[in-house]
């Protein structure tokens, strides 16, 4: 028996260190191919944006990679990918969550499922290895401590029906980060995909109050002092109030309540003419190192819980903890229905009880 046990540990040590080997052989192989491609194009992913410049620079100084990119909303990436299938000028691009699937409906995705696939949610990557979230936005409120007037500062939704202060959303007909908004109070509140009604009783209730500001919580209306809450993703609200003359004034937390957590994929081109650096890139991406860089740019990376960030950006990110009551969206098709019916819903609904 102890013969059997010894022949079966050592059969099963040899297959995994040669599925290991096998691991990284590919990967050297995949860097060989992508350094022979030589450069790789992007949409969606620029500089200023999730600190993608400090991948490029990666990139660049570890593999030879050039880069250009072309800013572009997620519907465009798609559209481009497409209409160029016969002469494609992108290779990877950068989109929001709910685009995933739908590049795949489209066909204009090829599956790339980097090294550290097992430490991604289920909930948040295709089984195929179409798309994975790197970052996530949760929707959380950034408040002015200084224009509360003694108020004390919400910490969760059922905080914001009794306060003083005036609560700012942005236009739910335009801005996804809005509508998520209405979609995380729904949630915080009972409601779910299918429902928001108790968001819209509550910010109806808000309007009633004279509360509800129709003010976009972005940074120029923060600098001037006009939003008291804003309801926000986590990594905007993070990235205005490190541009503040004085941050200190200002918090950034998740609703303790409930909220909804969603983020951003990268979708490698089916027609890519750099097919082994856009797999390449997103392999970096999903590396330790290109999980800190997008934490140096106030985006959650999806591996949080499994890498150890710098003290000095672990300080930039809202703690682990705070996640914890967080829902990512169960049904995209639910979602998708009722985030089309949203602005009527919010016009009939809300805006009709505003002061």
């Amino acid at each position: 028996m102890k013969q059997l046990f010894l022949a079966s540990l050592l059969g099963s040590t040899i297959a995994l260190c040669s599925a290991a080997m096998a691991a990284d052989t590919d990967l050297k192989t995949l860097e060989a191919a992508a350094k022979a491609e030589g450069e790789v194009n992007s949409v969606g992913m620029p500089d200023n944006w999730a600190n993608w410049k400090g991948t490029w620079d990666d990139l660049a100084k570890n593999y030879g990679l050039k880069h250009i990119d072309t800013d572009m909303s997620s519907a465009q990436e798609l559209a481009k990918f497409k209409a160029e299938k016969d002469n494609a000028s992108a290779d990877i691009g950068d989109v929001g969550a709910a685009f995933g699937p739908i590049a795949v409906k489209q066909d204009v995705s090829q599956p790339y499922k980097p090294s550290t696939w097992e430490q991604i949610p289920a909930w948040a990557k295709d089984e195929d290895g179409h798309w994975a979230l790197a970052y996530t936005g949760t929707i959380a409120f950034i408040i002015n401590k200084k224009l509360l007037h003694g108020s004390e500062a919400p910490k969760s939704w059922a905080d914001l029906k009794t306060g003083k202060y005036k609560v700012s959303i942005g236009d739910v007909s335009t801005a996804a980060q809005a509508a998520n908004g209405v979609l995380a109070a729904a949630l915080a509140n009972g409601g779910d995909e299918k429902n928001i009604k108790p968001a819209l009783l509550m910010f109806a209730d808000i309007a009633k109050q004279g509360r509800l500001s129709m003010t976009d919580p972005v940074i120029a209306t923060l600098e001037k002092g006009e939003i008291e809450v804003g309801v926000v993703w986590d990594f905007n609200g993070l990235s205005y109030k490190a541009k503040m003359a004085n941050p200190d004034d200002y918090t950034v937390l998740i609703p303790s309540d409930g909220s909804v957590i969603s983020g951003y994929t990268t979708i490698i081109n089916k027609y890519a003419k750099h097919p082994n650096a856009a797999k390449l890139t997103r392999e970096y991406i999903f590396s330790d190192a290109g999980q800190i860089n997008l934490a140096r740019g106030n985006a959650r990376p999806i591996r949080a819980e499994h890498i150890k960030l710098p003290d000095d950006v672990k300080a930039q990110l809202l703690p682990n903890e705070q996640y914890k009551g967080v829902t990512p969206i169960k049904d995209a098709d639910a979602w998708e229905k009722t985030s089309k019916a949203l602005p009527q819903m919010w016009q009939e609904e809300v805006i009709i009880n505003m002061q």
